[in-house]
């Protein structure tokens, strides 16, 4: 076993509580539940007006245009990004490593770069030594994130008033930019994109690769709540420090960030048991695309337990998309953090996409003992199929 690999004695669960069932994301609106791919096509656009309109606000439209001025090319190179409407333009830069025009590379676009992890030469080369390009961009160019004055503020909400999203569906918006940037470019292998971020940015890539279809694989990494952990479920565990910490809730989120989600999110704090859907809805809404769920053992505030809980609740609709294996989930020991662990296992799971290398043996395996599961549904079976 390495180093970072898990145990189920990893950490100590000391309180545990459920504020009820797992919605069921194979029931249709009109109260029949799904029978075929046909049916889940209908079912995950039912889905979109909840785990992302409801959770997030409605978001930004593709835009008028999108130009790209060079602005250095040489290691890394940097472009501006023209975007948005005529009338108001977006513009961003993008920074790109590791791009081979003879040989184009899978690549990972990561929004986080008002974090300083993506400054790390470490974190760049576990990528580009492995064949891998980076695209990096720092999502608070679109919209900014300064607690409550980042309410409103920013480029996207100037271009786009009269849409309700928050900084999340903003961010996430530059990810699809930088897609649409790297295709006119020509310069990566487009079958091979995945997205990342971690904690708020981890939210963000989840949110991503929902909305854009492009993306190959989708790599949210210890979002907390707000994104991969269930509302639904609140924990407090002794960490492998020995302190004891509990998770972080819809309440504590709304508390200092409120802007980064939909407006009548706040209707559900302390009420989570009325939300018509939880995290497994946004999982699900990646299949039958790869989705990787990183997360860290003693990241309490992160809900570890949760996060298990929405990824058994998506595997099912992994399993009637018949893409159960696309479904990947880790945890590593630590805390907080956007580790070059985390990093190493996004590279072993490309490299498995992309050229069928074998996977690393760390996958599955939780840092407490697995609870019951939370839903009582499954996945309709193959005689159901019209």
């Amino acid at each position: 076993m390495c180093q970072y690999c898990v145990d189920k004695n990893t950490i100590k669960v000391t309180k545990y509580t459920v504020a009820g069932k797992l919605p069921d994301p194979f029931l249709l609106d009109d109260g029949s539940r799904v029978k075929t791919k046909e049916d889940w096509a209908k079912r995950r656009e039912e889905m979109y007006k909840t785990a992302v309109e409801l959770q997030y606000g409605t978001m930004p439209p593709k835009p008028e245009f999108l130009e790209i001025e060079p602005l250095y090319m040489s290691v890394v190179e940097s472009y501006r990004i023209h975007t948005g409407t005529r009338a108001k333009p977006v513009v961003f830069t993008m920074y790109v490593k590791g791009a081979d025009r003879d040989n184009k590379r899978p690549v990972v676009i990561d929004g986080d770069m008002c974090f300083d992890y993506p400054f790390d030469k470490k974190y760049t080369s576990i990528l580009t030594d492995n064949g891998i390009t980076i695209c990096l961009f720092n999502r608070c160019e679109l919209a900014h994130d300064i607690d409550e004055r980042g309410i409103g503020h920013g480029q996207l909400y100037e271009t786009y008033p009269e849409y309700t999203f928050g900084a999340l569906g903003a961010w996430a918006w530059g990810y699809s930019r930088c897609v649409d940037a790297l295709e006119k470019l020509g310069i990566v292998d487009m079958s091979c994109i995945a997205f990342t971020g971690h904690s708020r940015g981890g939210k963000t890539a989840a949110l991503a690769g929902v909305l854009d279809e492009r993306a190959a694989i989708v790599n949210p990494n210890e979002t907390c709540a707000g994104s991969c952990a269930c509302y639904r479920t609140a924990m407090s565990a002794i960490a492998e420090d020995g302190n004891e910490r509990r998770s972080e809730e819809l309440a504590d989120l709304l508390d200092r960030f409120r802007f980064w989600m939909g407006p009548e999110m706040y209707k559900y704090a302390n009420n989570e048991a009325e939300l018509p859907f939880d995290a497994h809805f946004i999982k699900a809404m990646v299949a039958p695309r790869v989705l990787f769920v990183s997360e860290a053992a003693s990241d309490i505030w992160g809900n570890p337990i949760g996060s298990w809980h929405t990824t058994m609740a998506a595997k099912e609709v992994y399993k009637f998309l018949g893409a159960e294996e696309n479904l990947l989930w880790y945890y590593r020991k630590g805390v907080h953090f956007h580790h070059h662990r985390d990093l190493e296992m996004l590279v072993n799971v490309i490299r498995h996409v992309k050229y069928g290398e074998e996977l690393n043996s760390c996958y599955s395996k939780t840092p407490f003992e697995q609870p019951e599961i939370i839903f009582d549904w499954k996945a309709p079976v193959e005689d159901y199929f019209e």
